[in-house]
Order: structure tokens, then C-alpha cells, then sequence
């Protein structure tokens, strides 16, 4: 669609062109699809393995002889604390004991497939406005019925409670009827007039153990529909209950992917080039096979791993053999992409939400505009890319933390050759991700090097590897334009993403095994609607349209945590206080005069802003404000942030969340402070330079992150409510660095419209 120029100097947002003859052949192909896979079988069984002793009553429940319950857990444990979590939801329903509770991983099924997080992406592939309903709705259904088929168990998107409660609490209800069931045939009574408590199955002052009726149980058939239990007075549901992971993690005796020893395993380390196009060119062989320790050298064209009796050894050896690297095309580097993202501000965009008509609302008035910007964001997380591979004759067994343990399973069986059931992975938890786990590079190298040296191995990136070649969060530019109507109110705004198509890119690496670059050259030019998720604004605004333009920048990125939110909110919270400023008006009161059809941000927002004894935002207070909502939770923070002599410092953060129900107060506490000091390093650091395609960072202390001297008090309150769950581990992250941007805004009578913050002086 040719551009039109507006009056703020802009070409008018391109939608997605659709024509009548695409629109048939969409919906007959679909249509042909749906037919076909009608057809095609989908009754899926459980795929667990019993113990001795032990009765598997479903894919989430199995309970022994000796009274344990194991559930079952399909996603990965990072911190969140899912394996509380989901388990806790069943032990309720189940009326179990705590005490007798074991959590083990669920092994790939399409049972376990996190449809919610599917339907959530669907804008992924197309851009919400200029699809008809009709195409839209079988193209979501297609790619729901295809995510079940492949077993697409993606842990992300805050989504694990919020995806598994009401499957995890059904499976507990059914176990709980066949208990009562199997109890009830002793006794000759009603099993619909017994009930449980406390792991028993009781009847008037009757009762047996779990362990007791559990072999007779699982041989009964279930119900057709769930009969939940009745409300318990004492329920485990809402309770601070300690985490089931936390013992084992204190004392050390956690296993994580690098915890793994194996009979006559070995240990290697890996370099890798530059981003982009990159293949070993050459390696001095000589100096390299002189290394004390070596044992084994393995060449890809795109790495040289080394293999040695320990990791050590085998790092040192890389130095030696000197790799060369040689990329194709322009490398990377930091001024090449902000090149990119101001060069895509200028261009048409993808028209990707719109609400009334901006072009009509802005005719003939001053438009205001205010321009910012964000650079990469690092994972950065404590454990570095680990994986240990051991080969058995025509079989693989590999042990590493995953988000989509399929995806993996599938990434090693394309890089080896080896047949799907030939492959057994054994997901493991992870020491942090922040999405970092969805790249499976590490998993395809090992098994590699194991393939090849014929013995165990375990590979583990240094942390210089693990910055250099992480996948970072895009860089981001905006270009916000608004004008107000007479009591200084916005009545149009526009807000213009110059962003790379991320998901575009993830979807290919992560399904197709797409070599990073060339996800990235493919993904480019494409509309991405998750790319600028978050500016669904929460505000009541009249006229309100949100533009992508897709920016070509070189480099390859990625998931993270709070995604595009991390980054939209940054935009729109400064520029509503940026709004604010300019109608003379306190920025708690302009908010709150468009939250009409957000109450549940706004009691957020007043809430926060009493805790946090809000002044008014007069100047000198520091105090800075920012809200925003996503994966169904609102939040609310204050910050308070000062220019000092050692630069700046964040005295105070006082966040209020409307959450939903809370499965477990404590983990919910913990996720959103964690989310807010993740936050908080994202607004003053988290990121590195890039030059040659290289990045400038190697180790953590390079990246500006915040020390635990510069931690500020945090105050977190949840709002009860008895809404279904909301997402709470990105949460906090979004409204980090609006809130301290504005505080410093107010601090020093300067704005800063970049991210990180302490890049700029103070």
C-alpha cells in the first residue's frame, strides 16, 4: 500500500495486504486441513513409568504402596517455583498430605502441551487488524491442533499456573473419585458420600490411608466429568507452604545439568565466532594438540569444541588452537543497529491495533512527540549453557534444562541423524533463564561431540561464551506522537515501533532449527504483532493506533523476560508522564482521570501511590510513577531514585499487584521482587556493546548490573482477589524503568528517553 503523508511528517501505517482470492484459498486450504485432521487419531495416554509399588492414576498423578504422591510437573523449574506451585493445586483438590507430596518432570506428551501459551502467540504469525475472523479463527485452531500433535510443552509467557490449574486440579478430582471409589467398595457405601482430608479417604469415622486403596484404585474407571471436593476449612490452596525445591537447592543437593556424573565421562568447552554468518576458517592444530590434558578435538563449521579429563583444561586448550573465524557480510555492530532503528522509524509500518481514527483526530492540530530508546538486554542468567550427552551404541541420552524439551528432543535428533525414539532427554531445572532456555545450541553440541569422541560428555559455555553469544531482548525505538485536547488530556495518540521481528525469528530457530542468522535475515520486513505487545494501552484514550516498523538489524534476538512489554512500557509510562508534565497536571491524577475502564490498574495505582506517600510529584521529590498490565495481572509502582555521587541510586519501590487468586503467597511475593530487581537491571544496565560482530562484555561485572548495595527497600502488596490467576514472573519487570525515569525526571528536571539509564550523566 503506497504511503500517504500525514501532517506529522510520517508515512501512513501499510496494513498486510488480503485479497478475496487469498481469503478462499486460506479457508479452503484450512478447511481441508480441519477435515484431515478430523480424522486423524488423537487419543493420548498417559506415558509415565511406574515404580514397584507404584499406580499411576493419570498424567499427573501417581501414588505408591507407601503412601508418596508423585505428581507430575510439564514445565520448567527456573526459580518460578512451578514445582510448588502445580503440585499444591492438586494436593488441595486431592486432599493429600503435604508431607507425602514428590514432584517429578513430566516426560514429552502432547497431554502436556501449553495450548494457552499457542492461542496467546497466535498474533505471532499475523498481525491482528486486516485478517478476517473467519481465516483468523481456523488458522489459530490449525496451529492449536498442530502445537498438541508436536507436544509444543513451551514453559514461558507466565503461563504455567494460569495454562495447568484447572488440568492439574481435574486429575486430582478424578484420582480423588477413585480413591473414594476403591475405599467405598470396602466399607459397601456410597463413594459420592465419602470425602478426603489429610491423605485419607473418610467416611463418617471411617477412614484408609491413600496407600492403602491405591493399587485398587487405579484399576477403576474415573467419572466422565471431574466431581471436585467440597471447600476445604483448612485448605492447602492460599497457604504459605514451603517450597518443595527449596531443601534440596540449600543443602546442595539440587541437581542441574552440570551437577550430572557419568562413568567415564569427559568435559568440553567451545568457541564460537562472531554473530551472524559465521564458519571456522582455521585453527593451528599444532600449538593446540601440545595441551596439557587434551583428549579429543571436535570441528563444526561453526565452533571447535575441545574435550579434556576436566572443563579447565579443556578451556585452556581453545587459547591454544587460536580459531579463526570469518563471517559473511557487514558485522555487527552497535552503530550499524541503531542505524537500522532509526532508518525503520522513517519508513511505512504494519498498522498492528487501532481504535477510532487518528489520522481525522489529528488533522489540522499541533501534534507533540518525544522519541526513545532501548538497547539489547542480556539473560545474563547465573548458570552458563550446560549439557552432558552420553552415547550407548545406536542410542543418545542427554540431560539439560529446556523451556520446550520436544523442540530440543527434536533439534538433536536433526543435528545427529538419529532416529526421534533413539534420543532420551531428561529435562532439568534451571539456575535462571529469563527464555534463555528456548535456544537449544547447547544440547545440539553435545550431543555432537558425544557422537563423535564415542564416550559421555559434559559441555558447558564460559561465561565470555555465554555473553557473547546470548541471544539478546531487541533494541527498540520509538517515536510517540500525541496531541491533547483542551483540558490537556490526550485525545489521539500514535505510538511508532521500530523493532526487530523477534518472533519471527524465535518460531524458526525454535521449530525449523534455523541457524540464528538466517532466522534473522528471513524474519526481516515482517509484521510481528508480539513484538509490540504492551501498547494495548489500559488507558481510555479515544483515538489510539500502534505501528511496526520491522527494523533490519543484523543481529539475532530473542526471547526474554517481559518480552516487548519490557520495553513498550518504558514508551508509553514515560510519555504519559511526559503528557502529564505538559497539562500542568499531577502525573497520579492525569493517570487517573484515563483508567475509567481499568479499575482494577487504577485501585493498583491509588493503592501504591498511598503506601509510597505520593507527593504529588512536585519537583525535588524524586518520586517517579509507572502501571501496566499483562498475562492477566495489573501492577502499580512507585519509585524513589536519586542523582548521587557514585550515579544513581534507587532508594525505594513500592509495587502493588492485582494477581488473581494466589496459589502460594510467598512464591508470589518472591516472583514479583524478583521481577522488580530484574527490572530495575534491565533500566540501569543488562546490556553490552557490539563491534565485529562481537560483543564487547565477558564477564557479569561488564554488564552494569546492580550490586546489593544499590538494592532498594522493596515493598510488595497483593490485592486480594478471587479472580482466576494471573501471570506473576514478568510482572514486575515492565514497570521498573518507567517509574525510576520519571522519578529521576522529577529529581533533576531532565528526561531521559534511553534505556540504560546510567548510561547517560546524571
Amino acid at each position: 500500500m503506497t504511503g500517504i503523508r500525514d501532517k506529522v511528517g510520517q508515512n501512513r501505517s501499510r496494513l498486510p495486504h488480503v485479497s478475496r482470492r487469498s481469503i478462499l484459498v486460506g479457508a479452503t486450504a484450512a478447511g481441508g486441513l480441519a477435515i484431515a485432521w478430523t480424522f486423524w487419531p488423537r487419543e493420548y495416554g498417559p506415558n509415565l513409568t511406574a515404580a514397584p509399588g507404584e499406580h499411576v492414576f493419570n498424567a499427573f498423578l501417581k501414588i505408591g504402596d507407601d503412601g508418596h504422591i508423585a505428581m507430575i510437573v510439564p514445565q520448567c523449574e527456573m526459580g518460578q517455583g512451578v514445582t510448588t506451585l502445580l503440585p499444591q493445586i492438586m494436593a488441595d483438590e486431592l486432599g493429600a498430605d503435604w508431607r507425602t507430596i514428590a514432584v517429578e518432570t513430566a516426560p514429552i506428551s502432547p497431554l502436556y502441551t501449553n495450548t494457552l501459551l499457542v492461542d496467546e502467540d497466535s498474533a505471532t504469525f499475523t498481525p491482528r487488524s486486516g485478517v478476517p475472523d473467519m481465516v483468523s479463527d481456523v488458522r489459530s485452531w490449525a496451529r492449536r491442533e498442530w502445537a498438541i500433535r508436536h507436544a509444543v510443552m513451551l514453559t514461558a509467557n507466565s503461563s504455567s499456573v494460569r495454562m495447568f490449574e484447572a488440568p492439574c486440579r481435574d486429575a486430582a478430582a478424578q484420582a480423588r473419585a477413585l480413591l473414594m471409589m476403591a475405599a467405598a467398595r470396602r466399607w459397601d457405601a456410597d463413594w459420592e458420600q465419602c470425602d478426603t482430608r489429610d491423605g485419607f479417604v473418610v467416611f463418617g469415622k471411617k477412614k484408609l490411608r491413600f496407600a492403602e486403596v491405591a493399587a485398587a484404585a487405579a484399576l477403576l474407571e474415573p467419572p466422565g466429568e471431574p466431581v471436585y471436593r467440597a471447600s476445604s476449612t483448612d485448605p492447602l490452596y492460599g497457604k504459605d507452604l514451603t517450597r518443595l525445591d527449596l531443601p534440596a537447592k540449600v543443602d546442595g543437593s539440587a541437581n542441574y545439568a552440570g551437577d550430572i556424573r557419568l562413568p567415564d565421562m569427559v568435559f568440553a568447552a567451545i568457541r564460537q565466532g562472531p554473530l551472524g554468518a559465521t564458519r571456522l576458517k582455521s585453527i593451528d592444530r599444532a600449538a593446540g594438540m601440545k595441551s596439557p590434558g587434551l583428549l579429543h578435538i571436535v570441528q563444526h563449521d561453526r565452533w571447535l569444541a575441545t574435550v579434556a579429563r576436566n572443563w579447565w583444561a579443556a578451556n585452556q586448550a581453545l587459547d591454544r588452537f587460536a580459531p579463526v573465524f570469518e563471517t559473511a557480510g557487514t558485522p555487527i555492530s552497535s552503530g550499524q543497529i541503531d542505524k537500522a532503528l532509526k532508518a525503520a522509524l522513517k519508513t511505512d509500518a504494519y498498522r498492528i491495533r487501532q481504535n477510532g481514527d487518528v489520522v481525522a483526530a489529528m488533522e489540522g492540530r499541533p501534534a507533540i512527540t518525544a522519541r526513545y530508546a532501548v538497547e539489547p538486554a542480556l539473560h545474563a542468567p547465573i548458570e552458563t549453557r550446560t549439557a552432558t550427552a552420553a552415547p550407548d551404541r545406536d542410542r543418545l541420552r542427554v540431560w539439560v534444562a529446556t523451556q520446550a524439551p520436544a523442540q530440543c528432543r527434536d533439534a538433536i535428533v536433526r543435528a545427529t541423524g538419529l532416529s526421534e525414539s533413539s534420543v532420551t532427554l531428561f529435562p532439568m531445572m534451571a539456575g535462571g533463564s529469563f527464555d534463555a532456555c528456548l535456544d537449544h545450541s547447547v544440547a545440539v553440541q553435545a550431543a555432537i561431540i558425544a557422537l563423535q569422541i564415542k564416550r559421555p560428555v559434559q559441555l558447558a559455555w564460559s561465561r565470555a561464551e555465554e555473553i557473547m553469544r546470548d541471544i539478546p531482548r531487541p533494541p527498540a525505538q520509538a517515536k510517540m506522537i500525541a496531541t491533547l485536547n483542551t483540558a490537556g488530556g490526550i485525545d489521539a495518540l500514535v505510538a511508532r515501533i521500530a523493532v526487530p521481528s523477534t518472533t519471527h525469528e524465535f518460531r524458526d530457530r525454535l521449530f525449523d532449527n534455523t541457524p540464528p542468522d538466517q532466522a534473522q535475515r528471513a524474519a526481516a520486513g515482517s509484521p510481528d504483532a508480539v513484538a509490540v505487545e504492551g501498547l494495548a494501552s489500559p488507558y481510555s484514550i479515544r483515538n489510539f493506533a500502534v505501528d511496526h516498523c520491522p527494523a533490519d538489524i543484523g543481529l539475532p534476538t530473542g526471547r526474554w523476560r517481559g518480552n516487548a512489554d519490557s520495553y513498550t512500557a518504558f514508551f508509553t509510562e514515560c510519555f504519559i508522564d511526559e503528557m502529564a508534565a505538559r497539562a500542568g497536571s499531577d502525573a497520579l491524577s492525569y493517570r487517573m482521570g484515563m483508567l475509567g475502564g481499568s479499575p482494577l490498574l487504577a485501585r493498583c495505582l491509588l493503592t501504591a501511590t498511598s503506601l509510597g506517600g505520593w507527593e504529588g510529584g512536585i519537583s525535588g521529590t524524586a518520586q517517579g510513577l509507572a502501571c501496566h498490565s499483562m498475562r492477566g495481572s495489573h501492577i502499580a509502582l512507585m519509585a524513589t531514585a536519586r542523582a548521587t555521587e557514585n550515579g544513581l541510586q534507587v532508594e525505594q519501590l513500592v509495587a502493588v499487584v492485582d494477581a488473581g487468586r494466589l496459589v502460594n503467597p510467598t512464591i508470589a511475593r518472591q516472583q514479583v521482587e524478583g521481577g522488580l530487581i530484574f527490572g530495575l537491571a534491565a533500566a540501569v544496565g543488562a546490556t553490552t556493546d557490539y563491534k565485529g560482530g562481537i560483543a564487547s562484555a565477558r564477564k557479569l561485572g561488564q554488564l552494569g548490573l546492580p550490586r546489593l548495595a544499590q538494592t532498594p527497600q522493596i515493598i510488595v502488596e497483593f490485592i486480594e482477589s478471587d479472580r482466576d490467576p494471573g501471570g506473576l514472573g514478568e510482572i514486575g519487570v515492565p514497570v521498573v524503568a518507567p517509574a525510576v525515569a520519571n522519578a529521576m525526571a522529577v529529581a533533576t528536571g531532565r528526561r531521559i528517553r534511553r534505556l540504560p539509564l546510567s548510561a547517560h550523566p546524571l
